[in-house]
């Protein structure tokens, strides 16, 4: 049976690109990698002749010995860069394609830092990063998302049995498939601790050296490990913002898994989809519109905070306090509304109040989806 197609927030990008070069498209495994490539076929299938993966051995053979279907105005690399020299091969099929032929390579890793040898793909391809549903895709379902995650196959099931088999079956995946064919690690047991650790660390300013010490490994291991989840798409760091009237921290980064129904406490587990959603947002500015963004978070030495803010081209748009309840506004948004010059303060929650008070929006978060854009 052919996969059901869902229209992705990007699929209108790429298709656009794909009249000029080729497109690549990293994320998170079982993402909806492969799902939104198959679109581009005029059957969505896995045995569509178009669509040719690594992962089996036959279609590897063809890939090595540089052979692609005929006939076939659209062709799909699905985790061909698990070669080593893969780059050489694409840009092989490329260059001998004559523009006549539509490539999009696909893979469940960081695309653009996995290039192991060979030559440079510079102005042959436009990258993007897919991310899991979030509730402008979602349609609003923000107690599903919320409550399962916003990875295909558990949200379009939206039941919480299976998205917990699901999760525990991906992160086996994550270790003995994705770790074990990109990356020279023999610990893969102490990764697997790791990852059992990472869930109760979101939120927080991380510690490397509490990790350290729970794992009993150097703190370059951890740095090394946490860094491998990170190009794998499993999880992902935000920066403090680090503006001098504040006397901000300057080192202390904050963790977030890109499967933010993994983490059990539901004031964490927000904070964890917000970034996920905003994360989304930065990615989906750079990778079509070529802005440089980013994602920071605001703390002084004094342990005043605000969770999030977005910046364009070094620029802040606004900064994002999350709360799960409909509190008051935090005295940390007036401190460093007076001190920064953010533009615009926003206080999201999961109720539905919606006010100004003294210049800072207090909203729903679907709806401040609305208000700011998101994707």
């Amino acid at each position: 049976m052919a996969p059901v197609i869902r229209e992705r927030y990007v699929q209108a990008h790429v298709r656009e690109d794909l009249e000029d070069c080729m497109v690549f498209v990293g994320g998170a495994r079982q993402v909806g990698k492969t799902t939104f490539a198959l679109g581009f076929l005029d059957e969505p299938s896995a045995r569509h002749l178009g669509y040719m993966t690594w992962d089996d051995t036959r279609t590897r053979q063809r890939l090595l010995a540089g052979e692609l279907p005929p006939g076939q105005p659209v062709v799909i690399l699905d985790e061909i860069h698990k070669h080593a020299r893969w780059r050489n091969l694409v840009k092989g099929f490329w260059d001998t394609s004559g523009g006549e032929r539509k490539i999009i390579v696909t893979g469940s890793a960081r695309l653009d830092l996995y290039s192991r040898g060979g030559d440079s793909l510079q102005g042959r391809y436009h990258y993007y990063r897919l991310h899991p549903f979030t509730i402008p895709e979602a349609g609003g379902e923000v107690d599903t998302l919320m409550a399962v995650g916003g990875f295909p196959e558990p949200f379009l099931r939206g039941e919480e049995r299976f998205s917990r088999r699901w999760r525990r079956e991906r992160r086996q995946r994550v270790l003995y498939d994705d770790v074990r064919d990109l990356e020279d690690v023999k610990e893969i047991s102490l990764l697997e601790l790791l990852l059992s650790e990472l869930p109760s660390r979101v939120g927080s300013p991380l510690s490397i050296a509490s990790i350290r010490d729970a794992l009993e490994v150097s703190h370059r291991s951890v740095e090394r490990w946490i860094g491998i989840f990170e190009r794998l798409y499993h999880c992902f760091r935000v920066p403090p913002f680090g503006a001098r009237a504040i006397r901000a921290v300057k080192k202390a980064q904050k963790l977030y898994l890109w499967d933010w129904a993994g983490v059990a406490d539901r004031g964490a587990r927000f904070e964890n989809m917000v970034a996920c959603h905003l994360l989304k947002y930065c990615h989906f500015v750079e990778d079509t519109e070529g802005h440089d963004m980013d994602l920071r978070y605001i703390r002084d030495t004094d342990g005043r905070e605000v969770d999030f803010v977005v910046l364009r081209d070094g620029e802040p748009l606004f900064a994002l306090e999350c709360k799960s309840g409909q509190s008051g506004v935090s005295p940390h948004i007036h401190y460093f509304r007076e001190r920064t010059g953010i533009p615009r303060f926003y206080q999201v929650h999961l109720g539905r109040r919606d006010y100004e008070k003294q210049g800072v929006r207090v909203l729903p978060f679907a709806t401040f989806c609305d208000v700011a854009g998101l994707v």
